[in-house]
């Protein structure tokens, strides 16, 4: 077999990269670090893989040998579609495997805003817990509550199935059309439902944000969808930052429209030190943790590295990204 050049432009488990060193050629230059290493690997680089760093046409024209993006990430953000479409780029993404555990920390989001988890244990910390706390520090109940989705992919309904069937909650979700339930969440069925946006933000009591980033979706979640949900909601993003207009969501803290929000993605990532989101009394930030565990991330290495080596061997990889239908 030949052996091709691979540039890995984010770290790599070892026992990862030892796959992809035992076929081809590696060199390893995160850009963020040292820009001009990654730069000067790009002339000879047909296979890239890593994420969190944007893949555009000024990279792409650097890079004349490129046969294959391999991201290790699902979201497909950073990266130009229709320059890779256009120049006939393989792009990999490593979907499904991350569902449960990014599921597991929206849901915990969820909870510790709801139930105030984290200034509560920093009340105990900075040891300002004197007595028996009052009403004005208790939380709210999530069991039985009305969970509101937007978007109901695989993520959402795994999101979904805590609710209902470990919390009792309800569960309504907005998508384009209609789920089939019987076939993609059977477990689902008689309790999850699909309703119109404005129906759903008027009926939930939390309204969880699982939405891509698309142009479609940037900054869809603004002040008119902000004053449509329930007097007292909670709002949840585990999707996209920038998929919320956060002066928006400010306001509607601010004014008491919604109670508290509690956030993994931002517009800009990290969070910078001036924001006001940082500090909210009512935002409880997390530092976009959705699939931050040792498993789930040597898991999407381990598919992205598949999806790498099979596209290099001129084989199907296990998740290609559909650029035609970017």
């Amino acid at each position: 077999m030949t052996r091709k050049n691979i540039l890995v432009f984010r770290e790599l488990p070892p026992d990862q990269l030892a796959r992809l060193q035992a076929e081809h050629t590696v060199v390893q230059a995160d850009p963020k670090k040292d820009r001009a290493a990654f730069d000067a690997a790009l002339a000879q680089a047909q296979g890239l893989i890593g994420s969190s760093f944007p893949i555009d046409a000024a990279v792409l024209d650097r890079a004349p040998k490129l046969e294959v993006v391999s991201s290790v990430s699902v979201g497909v953000d950073n990266y130009a579609l229709d320059e890779l479409h256009r120049r006939g780029i393989v792009l990999c993404h490593t979907p499904g495997v991350l569902d449960e555990t990014v599921a597991d920390t929206v849901f915990a989001l969820l909870m510790a805003t709801s139930r105030r988890v984290v200034e509560l244990s920093n009340l105990v910390r900075e040891g300002r817990w004197q007595k028996n706390i009052g009403e004005d520090l208790f939380g709210f109940d999530v069991h039985g509550k009305t969970l509101g989705l937007l978007g109901f992919g695989r993520i959402g309904q795994a999101i979904a199935r805590r609710a209902a069937l470990g919390f009792g909650m309800p569960v309504l979700y907005h998508t384009r059309r209609p789920v089939d339930l019987a076939v993609q969440a059977p477990a689902l069925q008689g309790h999850a439902h699909h309703r119109p946006l404005d129906q759903l933000l008027a009926q939930s009591d939390f309204v969880v944000a699982m939405l891509p980033l698309s142009d479609s979706t940037r900054g869809m979640v603004d002040a008119g969808l902000f004053a449509q949900m329930k007097p007292g909601a909670v709002f949840i993003n585990g999707g996209r930052g920038a998929t919320v207009d956060e002066p928006a969501l400010l306001a509607a803290l601010d004014s008491g429209h919604l109670r508290a929000a509690g956030l993994d993605v931002f517009a800009r990532e990290p969070l910078p030190a001036e924001s006001p989101l940082r500090t909210h009394a009512r935002v409880t930030p997390l530092p976009h943790i959705g699939s931050a565990t040792h498993e789930t991330r040597h898991a999407m290495a381990r598919l992205a590295v598949d999806n790498l080596l099979a596209v290099l061997a001129g084989r199907q990889p296990a998740a290609p990204y559909d650029l035609g239908a970017a």
